[in-house]
């Protein structure tokens, strides 16, 4: 089994409306929804027949009227829960869900990096868990950090998770940098343009004919923002909302070409929108 530290392991749609957003990422995406909901708690569980991919939960009204809007948020495995969060307010982040037990599942935390940022903190309670293939059609294939000010963020994560640091891409536009959790590229991070209005974590999820994906998200009444843009690597990437507003990212492909997974660290943009050469 592959250790799970520092590795992004769940992902999970807060919106405010959880029977539209379940149809839209079905339609989209074509995974399979089930209800997991507890009393007080909605939640879809969303899969592939081979697996969960993802859970949908509402956006509760206190978060509401604090201005939590909808998002993805994504979860990083640990060792230690308990230990991650106190690092996290001793490196200037703040802990807005205490280290918490899902059932006998899980345990787990929110919080908000230096720069307001959001993820989790996850570790499994069951031995045996599996990692899925970083580029298996309906997962997560490429993490993205739009932060206020990559080199201080980078300070942050690279102490709380033990990230390390690959040849980060310059150009005129700024710089990119990727990163690994045990050796494994996973992600990058660079400045977002000052017209982006919050740092925040971007996901892009793995598809097919990313032409026919794009209908599906404007047939389903998302919004494609930027996109289909083409990387060097020869895959196709489009940035989206879903139509609760929630910002996701879409990588695939255009007549038949295959994406290489270790071969888009090279096309990662650096660009005041988050995008890849």
């Amino acid at each position: 089994m592959v250790n799970s530290h520092g590795r992004f392991v769940w992902y999970e749609l807060v919106t405010t409306d959880v029977k539209a957003a379940t149809a839209f990422y079905s339609k989209v995406m074509g995974w399979g929804a089930w209800d997991a909901s507890v009393p007080g708690k909605a939640c879809i569980l969303f899969g592939d027949g081979k697996g969960s991919i993802s859970a949908l939960t509402e956006l509760q009204d206190d978060a509401r009227q604090m201005g939590a809007r909808p998002s993805w948020i994504g979860y990083v495995g640990v060792d230690d829960v308990d230990a991650t969060a106190a690092a996290v307010t001793r490196l200037g982040g703040a802990v807005h869900v205490p280290p918490t037990d899902a059932s006998d599942i899980s345990r787990f935390s929110v919080f908000t990096d230096p720069q307001t940022a959001r993820l989790a903190l996850f570790k499994w309670r069951r031995p045996g868990q599996q990692l899925p293939a970083p580029d298996a059609p309906g997962r997560v294939g490429w993490r993205e950090l739009l932060a206020a000010d990559w080199e201080q963020a980078w300070a942050f994560y690279g102490d709380l998770f033990g990230w390390q640091k690959l040849d980060a891409e310059i150009s005129e536009t700024g710089t990119y940098q990727p990163f690994a959790a045990g050796g494994q590229m996973i992600g990058g991070m660079f400045t977002k343009h000052r017209t982006i209005p919050a740092p925040f974590w971007l996901y892009y999820f793995n598809t097919g004919d990313i032409d026919a994906t794009a209908q599906r998200v404007k047939a389903g009444g998302g919004h494609i923002l930027e996109g289909p843009t083409e990387s060097p690597a020869g895959s196709w990437i489009i940035r989206c909302t879903d139509p609760q507003g929630a910002v996701f990212a879409l990588e695939g492909t255009r007549r038949g070409r295959p994406v290489g997974y270790f071969a888009r660290a090279a096309s990662r943009g650096s660009s005041g929108a988050p995008s890849r050469r």
